[in-house]
């Protein structure tokens, strides 16, 4: 068994691609191994900014001898069929045994191949994966098609102590800017795979051998290079932390930020810097967004205070000779000049009101089928006021003036400049103008959930113009006909229809889904009369209410259930369930749920499973005698023509069980309505064990099989059992 190292040295990876690309490294090589039957104990890929590695050990040196046979046709069979045969296997007919067997004689192939050595495979293997490698975005240089990431420097490929021979042929080299480390080229020149690699770009640029993976690890050590991206973001985050509690700070964890930095450095050398205190008065979302999304700086707090401190950590890529001290002053100018603007902005916003920046919204197309920013707003608005009804402590006032203001801030100078801050700067604007903290707070959380793990907002104001916004965007383009399809879905129509769902039931709220939807579609006339097409002399308003009521109930409701059974997926719901209870006709999301719980609590039981299965029994004949009758069985049964007393019994359960059932559910007691059905499990299961359904009597039999109707819609009140599995 032997061991294999490779490197892909080039210029800078951006840091987001690092972690994919060593995945489809492993598997790509890995699926070449296996196609060649090779088998292996242990591969780990790594990735620094200049370099993509892979060792694998515990490969044999060459691959197995392979010895399959083939069975092909009989040798009685038409020539063609065995021509056929011989071309596919490759073999001539005398090369084929014939054998015996109970059918008759076959002809059998026997292919023998012999083992290849694994460098061989490995060679063919690297350069493939090379030129099929799946980098999100790639890019040609110099005048060759080839595409890497960024251009190749170098192709390091060392299996068993040796250099693999192999190339990857026709690729123009770029220099490589490291001092003294490859000649300058101009023309084409093959890569042929080596045993050289290249130390830290600035602190140690030369060449060096390496000989296996723990050689090669530890000579990078030496000069300068940090492979293990896990090290180096451990490494990050501890000197931090480390310098942070030395300066009496508490440091903000951002874990996603500490894995960027350790993919855009290969000798991490964090220090901490400052600025000045006068930026603290901006709000610290805006601080924290300069400082890590355009600096990469890792922010810290004051730990008596909870407040931002005017200390910021930033993470070298060398060791400096000086302490550090040009270095720091250089990112702290830096980062003064990008706080300098974001003040500006603030400062400039303070000047006036949010209400001075609706006019504004009149300049913007929200979509060109569905109008501007302005008129959205005014939907916002209607939409908030009806809202606030079925909201428990809602203000209607304040839903207004809440989503009167909501997206006032998208015109201030901050967002325009950091838009990842709107609806937040909104907050900060409203409360400096003296708006309610329900008014602020509404302009705020309107955005959310913006996803599965954010916070749902729980204030009622919040939740009314949270919903108004989603809610009009979803009808407004499923009216247009905008929907989602496969994987696409350009205006996040899924996402606003589970915030929706996460807003009404996280939050108890009792409406009908339809009847809403509906009324946020009536402000979408003036945009939807130019679309619909209507005969001559008739009416308008009418046709674009049905062209909308038809692609609420066509398209958008089951759009919300679809959503619904995605997100209670990931609770542990079964989703049949949900479509028993959806089929219902029932769109109030908390009532569907408390349904669809008591369902699943009750199919758990012995009589819940029981009922099910006695419920699709019932079904089954049903559907079979009513296909071979071409009629329905739905009459009322005859209690006169009711002769056994299993029937008898059954007919006076499903009675009793219906009504009690219906009661529950009228009070919304679904257990109570679960517990109703239960009593029907023995006298089915009586019925069914002494009761022939198919009488010879034609009264006799229709009247059973109308009692077998009966159980179909009794067990029906409180959901579909047909569309339940199992």
């Amino acid at each position: 068994m032997a061991d294999l190292l490779i490197e892909l040295f080039s210029e800078e990876i951006p840091a987001g691609m690092q972690a994919k690309a060593s995945e489809d490294l492993t598997r790509m090589m890995g699926d070449a191994f296996k196609a060649a039957g090779l088998s292996f104990d242990n591969a780990q890929a790594f990735a620094t900014p200049q370099r993509l590695v892979l060792s694998v050990s515990g490969l044999p040196v060459s691959t197995p001898d392979v010895r399959e046979e083939r069975r092909g046709p009989r040798t009685d069979a038409p020539e063609k069929a065995i021509e056929g045969f011989l071309r596919g296997a490759k073999v001539a007919r005398h090369e084929c045994e014939e054998r015996e067997e109970a059918k008759g004689t076959f002809l059998y192939a026997v292919i023998e191949k012999k083992g290849r050595a694994t460098s061989e495979v490995i060679a063919e293997a690297l350069e493939a994966t090379i030129r099929n490698f799946p980098w999100p975005k790639s890019q040609r240089w110099g005048s060759f098609s080839h595409k890497w990431v960024r251009p190749l420097r170098n192709i390091l490929c060392v299996f068993d102590g040796e250099v693999v021979e192999g190339e990857l042929i026709d690729v123009q080299v770029a220099p490589y800017k490291g001092a003294g480390a490859l000649p300058k080229l101009d023309k084409f020149q093959n890569f042929r795979f080596n045993s050289v690699t290249f130390g830290h770009r600035f602190m140690a640029p030369e060449s060096f051998d390496v000989s296996d993976f723990s050689d090669y690890k530890q000579k990078l050590l030496d000069h300068k290079v940090i492979l293990d991206p896990a090290r180096r973001a451990t490494l990050i985050h501890d000197t931090a932390q480390t310098l942070a509690s030395a300066a009496g700070l508490e440091l903000v964890k951002d874990q996603g930020l500490i894995n960027e930095v350790a993919g855009l450095v290969e000798w991490p050398v964090p220090m901490m810097g400052s600025f000045d205190p006068v930026f603290l008065s901006v709000p610290e979302e805006v601080l924290i967004l300069t400082m890590r999304k355009d600096q990469k700086y890792f922010v810290t707090r004051d730990p008596s205070t909870g407040k931002l401190a005017n200390k910021f950590i930033f993470t070298a890529n060398i060791e400096p000779t000086d302490g550090g001290q040009i270095v720091t002053a250089g990112n702290e100018r830096v980062l003064t000049a990008r706080l300098s603007d974001a003040k500006f902005f603030w400062d400039q916003d303070l000047k006036h009101k949010l209400e001075d920046n609706l006019a504004a919204l009149e300049d913007i197309v929200f979509h060109i089928e569905l109008g501007r920013v302005s008129d959205r707003v005014a939907r916002m608005r209607s939409l908030a006021q009806h809202l606030a009804q079925f909201i428990p402590d809602c203000d209607a006032a304040e839903a207004d003036r809440a989503a009167m203001l909501a997206k006032a801030d998208l015109v201030s100078g901050m967002v325009f400049e950091f838009p990842e801050v709107q609806g937040v700067m909104g907050r900060y604007y409203a409360n400096a103008q003296g708006e309610s903290d329900a008014v602020a707070d509404a302009v705020r959380d309107h955005y959310a959930p913006a996803g599965p793990n954010d916070e749902c907002p729980s204030a009622p104001v919040s939740v009314a113009v949270a919903l108004a916004e989603k809610i009009d965007t979803l009808v407004g383009f499923f009216a247009i006909d905008k929907r989602p399809t496969g994987s696409k879905d350009p205006y996040a129509l899924r996402r606003a229809a589970l915030g929706i769902i996460r807003l009404i039931t996280e939050n108890g709220i009792r409406l009908e889904l339809a009847e809403t939807l509906l009324n946020a579609a009536k402000p979408l006339k003036p945009y939807l009369g130019l679309q619909i097409s209507v005969e001559e002399g008739g009416d308008r308003d009418e046709a674009i209410l049905n062209h909308v009521s038809a692609t609420i109930e066509e398209h958008l409701l089951p759009f919300f259930a679809d959503r619904l059974k995605v997100q209670q997926r990931d609770l542990g719901v079964r989703h049949d369930l949900i479509d028993a209870v959806f089929a219902k006709g029932d769109d109030d999301l908390v009532r569907v749920l408390a349904r669809v719980s008591a369902l699943s609590a009750f199919l758990d039981t012995d009589d819940g499973a029981n009922l099910l299965a006695g419920y699709k029994r019932a079904a089954n004949i049903l559907r079979i005698e009513e296909k071979k009758d071409s009629r329905t069985f739905d009459q009322a049964v005859d209690e006169a023509v009711l002769v056994d007393a299993e029937e008898k019994a059954l007919a006076e359960a499903l009675t009793s069980a219906v009504a009690d059932a219906e009661t529950a559910l009228e009070d919304e007691d679904f257990e109570a309505a679960m517990a109703a059905l239960s009593k029907l499990r023995a006298p089915i299961d009586a019925f069914f064990d002494k009761v022939t359904v198919n009488a010879d009597d034609a009264a006799l039999r229709a009247n059973r099989l109308a009692l077998l109707s009966a159980i179909r819609s009794a067990v029906n009140t409180v959901a579909d059992f047909s569309l339940i599995e199992g």
